[in-house]
């Protein structure tokens, strides 16, 4: 089963990964990460926190962006062009395709995120003194590897980003070392997005199972802002709004997730908010995302089932 699993989903992260709205979405989060260090220009001694802070904020957009376009498509395109036919044919069940097409598309975004938080921790060490020189040799040593890799190995190049993602992201981690503070507000909104993230993907799943891909982007888009204001919903005075409306917000943010989970203060990150603790936060917030994972594919899974390809 592990052997279909893996399969199926390194096809979707293939399929994924040389789309071209990946692409573009890619270079507009480049292009935030410059307009930071341009505002962080401007703040004087506040220069890496308004880095850290508005990068950390285009990780988590981009990534939301990025999770409901391909969620909303991907299983789409396959049925459109009827290549999941032939799969779903052989011994792969329905819910197994689908699982596997979850995690495909999340290796897709686990590529995204950490090129993004690799270049903003890059930023990061260039504001705080290391040098440009050290900089650039880093990441052209990055690109010779991969370079002489694809060279030797052709075949394998569409698996070549997972390296130097993670090469990427190690390196700026080491690079950004002496301003810990801010490496450790992009490394947690990393980690915290990659999990709503999964969230995401696996609301577009369910909508996907059942529905065209622009309403189901739309959908999921609604469920994230609303997951958003989960928080809000559940907290709204009956002094100003009476007692039905927050009631039915109550109701609403018990079921939807709280995505506002995934976008903490700074002070909890950088472990300067009173009585918190870093990693038991990050933690809960990772189980949870897990938990609604598991919980919206079999959904999805079940509506799959149901569904007449005739």
């Amino acid at each position: 089963m592990l052997l279909r699993l893996s399969a199926i989903a390194l096809n979707t992260y293939r399929e994924n990964v040389r789309a071209r709205l990946l692409h573009g979405l890619f270079a507009l989060a480049v292009a935030t990460a410059g307009y930071a260090l341009v505002v962080g220009a401007y703040a004087f001694k506040d220069t890496l926190r308004v880095v850290s802070d508005l990068g950390g904020a285009s990780i988590s957009m981009y990534g939301i962006l990025v999770a409901v376009v391909l969620g909303a498509t991907s299983l789409h395109r396959e049925l459109e062009l009827k290549t999941a036919f032939p799969i779903l044919a052989r011994p792969v069940s329905r819910t197994e395709y689908l699982v596997a097409k979850f995690f495909g598309t999340w290796l897709t975004l686990l590529v995204f995120v950490l090129a993004n938080c690799g270049l903003l921790l890059y930023a990061i060490a260039a504001l705080n003194g290391v040098s440009i020189q050290r900089l650039v040799l880093s990441a052209m040593g990055l690109c010779a590897v991969v370079a002489l890799v694809a060279s030797r190995f052709r075949r394998s190049r569409s698996y070549l980003p997972i390296g130097l993602s993670v090469a990427w992201f190690l390196s700026g981690w080491v690079l950004a070392g002496s301003a810990p503070d801010d490496r450790g507000v992009l490394v947690g909104m990393t980690i915290l997005a990659l999990s709503e993230i999964a969230v995401v993907i696996s609301v577009a799943n369910i909508f996907a199972s059942f529905s065209s891909p622009f309403l189901s982007a739309m959908l999921t888009l609604g469920v994230v802002v609303v997951g958003r204001s989960a928080d809000t919903l559940a907290h709204l005075p009956e002094r100003v709004f009476g007692g039905v409306i927050p009631r039915l917000g109550r109701g609403i943010a018990m079921v939807v997730p709280n995505l506002m989970v995934y976008v903490p203060a700074r002070p909890l990150l950088t472990g300067e908010l009173a009585g918190s603790n870093v990693t038991h936060y990050m933690l809960s917030a990772t189980l949870m995302g897990f938990g609604w994972s598991v919980v919206l594919l079999l959904l999805s899974s079940l509506m799959f089932q149901r569904r007449d390809f005739t």
